[in-house]
C-alpha cells in the first residue's frame, strides 16, 4: 500500500480510536518514512521513561494541597540500575525508610506514588488524579495516613508500608512499563489488610490512568468504587469483582 493509498485504506477510520500502528501502508518492502521515525521516536521516549526521576520536590509542593504529612521513602534498590537488575530489592523499603513508619498507625488509608518504571507518567498524572480521588475518600469519612513518595519502588512495596502504618488498605500509584503507544501510562494497585509476602492475586490493578488512556475522572471514580467495595467485604484481589454500573438481577 503506497502513501497515497493509505488515505483511502479501510483502516484509517480505526486510528482515531487507537494510538496502536494500524494502516500504515507501505514503500516498496519497508514502512513510509514517517512511520518509521515515529516508531524510532516512540522507542526512545520508552526508554527515556525507564530511566526517568521522580520530580519529588515538585511532587510534594503540589501535594501539599491536601494537608497531608509527606513521607519520601526509598526500596533497598539504591540506584536504578540495581533497581532493573533486582526487582526483589524495588520490593522492600530499606531501613531508614522503614524507621519512619513507626511514627503513625491506626489509618484507613495509605497512599503510596512510586516512580516504578515510568517516573515520567507520575510526575505528569499523579496531582490531577489525586485532586479527584482524595475529596472522594474524605467525604466518607475514611481516616488518611501521610501521603508516601518512593524512589526506585515495585508494586508489592506498598505491603511493606501499609502494613508498617497499619492502614487498613493501601493504594499505590506507579508508573507502568512503557509501550511503543504510551511512555506516560500510569497503573493503581490496592490491597485490602496489606502485609508483606502477598502476591498479585491479593490486588486490584486499574491500568493505562492517563489523559489519552483512562482519564482522571473515570480512574478516580473506579478506585473509589473498588477502595469502597473492599472496605465493604474486608478483602481485595481476584475475590473482589468490579461489578460497577452492572444492572442488578
Amino acid at each position: 500500500m503506497s502513501e497515497e493509498l493509505e488515505n483511502i485504506s479501510p483502516l484509517k477510520a480505526l486510528q482515531a480510536f487507537t494510538a496502536a500502528r494500524i494502516g500504515m501502508g507501505h514503500v516498496g518492502l519497508s514502512v513510509p518514512l514517517k512511520h518509521s521515525l515515529e516508531f524510532k521516536l516512540a522507542h526512545a521516549n520508552a526508554r527515556d521513561a525507564v530511566y526517568s526521576e521522580l520530580n519529588t520536590e515538585g511532587l510534594a509542593a503540589g501535594l501539599k494541597q491536601f494537608n497531608l504529612p509527606i513521607l519520601h521513602l526509598h526500596s533497598e534498590a539504591e540506584n536504578r540500575a540495581k533497581y532493573l537488575q533486582r526487582p526483589d530489592l524495588g520490593r522492600k523499603l530499606n531501613k531508614a525508610s522503614l524507621d519512619q513508619l513507626t511514627f503513625y498507625n491506626d489509618t484507613d488509608i495509605v497512599i503510596i506514588i512510586a516512580d516504578g518504571l515510568s517516573a515520567t507518567a507520575v510526575n505528569q498524572n499523579i496531582n490531577g488524579l489525586l485532586a479527584l480521588l482524595i475529596p472522594k475518600l474524605l467525604s466518607v469519612k475514611l481516616k488518611l495516613a501521610p501521603l508516601c513518595l518512593v524512589q526506585q519502588g515495585r508494586v508489592a512495596i506498598s505491603d511493606y508500608i501499609g502494613y508498617g502504618l497499619r492502614a487498613k488498605l493501601s493504594l499505590i500509584l506507579i508508573g507502568e512499563r512503557p509501550g511503543l503507544s504510551a511512555a506516560d501510562s500510569m497503573g493503581a494497585y490496592l490491597t485490602y489488610s496489606p502485609v508483606p509476602g502477598l502476591t498479585d492475586e491479593s490486588r486490584n490493578c486499574i491500568s493505562n490512568i492517563r489523559p489519552a488512556g483512562l482519564n482522571y475522572y473515570f480512574a478516580a471514580d473506579k478506585i473509589f468504587y473498588l477502595i469502597q467495595e473492599a472496605f465493604k467485604r474486608k478483602l481485595s484481589g481476584i475475590n473482589l469483582k468490579d461489578n460497577a454500573g452492572l444492572l442488578d438481577h
